[in-house]
């Protein structure tokens, strides 16, 4: 399974998807960001998540970091 398969699986059934799959997808997608600056604000963010023990909390700041895995999928990167 390619990573944009992936990131499609997780956008198709975001709510049911474990934030800490989530975080490793966004992960994988963070070096195929154009600016450092970018990657660099997506890596405090997952930062940010991971010390979070909270689930529900953790899984609204997954929510708003899907723009990221929307973009993904449009393939802009390329």
């Amino acid at each position: 399974m390619t990573l944009n398969d992936k990131v499609k699986e997780i956008l198709n059934d975001f709510d049911n998807v474990t934030t800490d799959k989530i975080i490793e997808i966004l992960i994988q997608i963070q070096p195929f960001l154009k600016s450092e600056l970018t990657q660099n604000y997506l890596h405090g963010k997952i930062q940010g998540i991971l010390g979070i023990d909270d689930g529900a909390e953790r899984k609204k700041l997954c929510k708003n970091l899907k723009p990221y895995l929307d973009w993904y999928t449009q393939g802009t990167y390329l």
